[in-house]
């Protein structure tokens, strides 16, 4: 099952302070949902565990992350592979960081999701909905992180 999703998120933080934040594995790894545990292995890969519930399928999935951050591109792509209870889950994940010029910051946001095994079987619109959920999720805790970081 190939799943895609697009969207937005307008930050109020300026593109360096938002350059910071995404290139530091411990700070995106606190805006997942649903985090278990994150080990850090250097400053673009580390490996989290998630709590998962999707239908009938409830556990923990373990993933491999790899951040590949390109500043000249302006563009910061993510790549998320692994899975749990014999489901393998790969995600290629990235976002433009484009800057409004006045202290503000939009991240235009993409990924594509590929879903084999137990978890693609539960159901198109409950995967759907619930991947969508999760990945809409990340990038507002990431905005809602930097907007409190950033003084008024």
């Amino acid at each position: 099952m190939k799943l895609q999703y697009t969207g937005q998120e307008q930050v109020s933080a300026p593109v360096s302070d938002v350059w910071t934040f995404i290139r530091d594995p411990r700070l995106v790894a606190s805006c997942l949902p649903d985090v278990d545990t994150v080990d850090v292995h250097d400053d673009t890969h580390f490996d989290a565990t998630v709590k998962v519930g999707i239908g009938p399928v409830r556990g923990k999935f373990k993933f491999k992350i790899e951040l590949q951050p390109d500043p000249d591109a302006g563009r910061m792509t993510v790549k998320i592979n692994g899975g749990g209870f014999g489901s393998v889950v790969d995600l290629a994940a990235g976002a433009n960081i484009v800057d409004n010029g006045n202290a503000t910051t939009t991240l235009d946001w993409g990924g594509e999701a590929t879903m084999r095994g137990p978890v693609a079987t539960v159901g198109g619109r409950v995967l759907d909905a619930q991947a969508q959920k999760l990945i809409t999720q990340t990038f507002a805790n990431m905005a809602a992180k930097l907007n409190a970081a950033t003084p008024a």
